[in-house]
């Protein structure tokens, strides 16, 4: 779950309250059965987000086993574009889930602020979202709720489908539906016309909610709407909606032809499957880019697959889409020994060479062109991921100042890896001189641990571990504590056993990828 929601909260808040290892921290929306908290997990120091039933609602049986079988049926989804379940519980009468919590905006809050979705940005949230229904389909899921408010894109520009509330799922063969039988569920505006006719759905109807969806990122409006349900079901079981292309001269034909196929009122006229409309959509992705040749690889398209990253992760690492070309083999090669050399703790033969130490260096000047939003000039940086598309965001949005801050995150990140001491040790230093924001001043001198590890200057990397000790809570950077581990290693002697075995105990405590 994200940190927005359209609806309007209802009955007692209960932020402050804790529900066994979770503290809810505060209330981030409401839902028709349910209200969701951001919360603290305190066994394992990271923020989730949990779904809590109202309390008109626990009163009543058939709320309680569908909340439950939602937990049951979204819990079987692991994979990298589904909003992940880690535990549904029940503490004094309250009902609750414990969910995945995306930071960033779903579609409709997007759409809201930035307007109609750039052709590369809006292929790409559909192909994540086809490889979710994917991974549905093979578990016999039909979530039956897609709509803009259930696609989150994350900061880093992955894309999570979210709440499995309306879902219908097989179990131990047996059909199950979460709804009262007869009742059509759904939200009109996006429904499948075999929803409003209350038939048996399969995946081609969350196909159909997609392709509406998909029309509205692309518009700015979705192809129906009316004052009522009944007028706008209508619509969708007679009206052809208003060709793409009309509304919008800088769409690829093919991509127009895509979103319509996945409208066809017709179940047997739509893609047979989400797999099917995947292929499409990845073979339209290696046209249509992301403007700069560049397309995501830590999102996952199949179930058997595991999101790829490398140090610098948390931005997504680019590739060429030229078919012609290995680099990005190469480089993913490259940066998976890397990471294997840095967490096994094997760098002698990198840590014996010292490049010359740059002081008077700075970051890259920009060569990038400026977008119209801060928004948008941080998505192309993050599908780009080079030094100059992230120096832009500070250089053309510094009034943004989150997204500066991500930014020079990110080019730390860069710069490290690249073993550019000197325009690591800049942006290190400008995080460092975050004094409102510890956070910020954590990841910086962390930052400087590391890369003064790297270059075996252990005097300076003690020195900087016992300046993060007082506000390493405050480091939330998952990697970047990971590689703490590695800078322990080498330090262990200087640092004498009582303060190795302080930092031991606080990384033991720390949540795995595991998790």
């Amino acid at each position: 779950m994200n940190d927005f929601s359209n609806a309007e909260p209802s009955g007692v808040d209960l932020s402050g309250r804790r529900l066994g290892d979770l503290l809810l921290l505060r209330r981030l929306g409401a839902g028709a059965m349910a209200e969701v908290y951001l919360a603290e997990q305190s066994s394992l120091k990271r923020k989730v987000a949990v779904k809590v039933l109202k309390s008109e609602r626990a009163a009543d049986y058939t709320y309680v086993r569908r909340f439950h079988r939602e937990a049951q049926a979204a819990a079987r989804l692991v994979h990298a574009n589904v909003v992940q379940i880690y535990e549904v519980g029940q503490v004094d009468g309250i009902h609750f889930i414990v969910q995945e919590y995306v930071k960033g905006l779903n579609v409709r809050q997007w759409i809201a602020k930035e307007g109609p979705f750039e052709v590369s940005l809006a292929v790409s949230v559909m192909r994540q979202t086809a490889a979710a229904l994917v991974v549905a389909e093979e578990h016999q899921i039909v979530h039956r709720d897609i709509k803009p408010e259930n696609i989150l894109v994350a900061r880093t520009g992955e894309v999570k489908v979210a709440d499995f509330g309306l879902a219908r799922l097989i179990i131990e063969g047996e059909a199950a539906d979460l709804t009262q039988a007869g009742v059509t569920m759904g939200t009109p505006l996006y429904m499948s016309p075999e929803q409003f006719e209350g038939r048996k759905l399969d995946s081609r109807s969350d196909i159909y909610s997609l392709g509406v969806t998909c029309y509205h990122m692309l518009v700015g409006v979705p192809p129906f709407s009316g004052n009522t349900g009944l007028s706008v079901a209508v619509q969708h079981l007679r009206k052809t909606p208003k060709s793409l292309g009309s509304s919008r001269k800088d769409l690829p034909p093919k991509l127009c032809q895509i979103v319509h196929r996945m409208l066809e009122k017709s179940p047997s006229n739509r893609y047979g499957s989400p797999s099917e409309l995947l292929e499409d959509l990845r073979r339209i992705q290696a046209s249509v880019g992301s403007g700069v040749g560049m397309q995501f690889i830590p999102t996952t398209d199949t179930a058997n697959d595991s999101p790829t990253g490398t140090f610098h992760s948390q931005a997504p690492v680019a590739i060429s889409t030229s078919r012609g070309s290995n680099w990005g083999t190469h480089l993913i090669l490259l940066t998976t020994i890397l990471v294997a050399f840095l967490l096994g703790g094997s760098l002698a033969l990198m840590v014996g060479v010292e490049p010359p130490l740059l002081v008077d260096a700075e970051p890259t000047p920009t060569m990038i062109v400026k977008r119209e939003t801060g928004l948008r000039q941080w998505y192309f940086a993050s599908q780009a991921n080079m030094p100059e598309a992230w120096q832009s965001v500070i250089d053309y949005f510094p009034e943004e100042r989150d997204l500066a801050d991500q930014a020079r995150q990110q080019l730390a990140r860069i710069y490290i890896d690249r073993r550019d001491d000197g325009l690591a040790i800049t942006v290190l230093d400008q995080l460092n001189k975050s004094s409102d924001r510890e956070e910020l001043r954590a990841f910086g001198v962390a930052g400087k641990a590391i890369l003064f590890a790297l270059q075996g200057k252990t005097v300076e990397s003690c020195r900087a571990l016992r300046i993060l000790w007082p506000i390493r809570d405050s480091l939330k950077d998952e990697q970047m504590r990971r590689m703490l581990a590695y800078v322990l290693r080498r330090d262990k002697d200087s640092l004498g056993q009582p303060e190795f075995d302080q930092w031991q105990r606080w990384l033991a405590r720390l949540p795995t990828e595991d998790d």
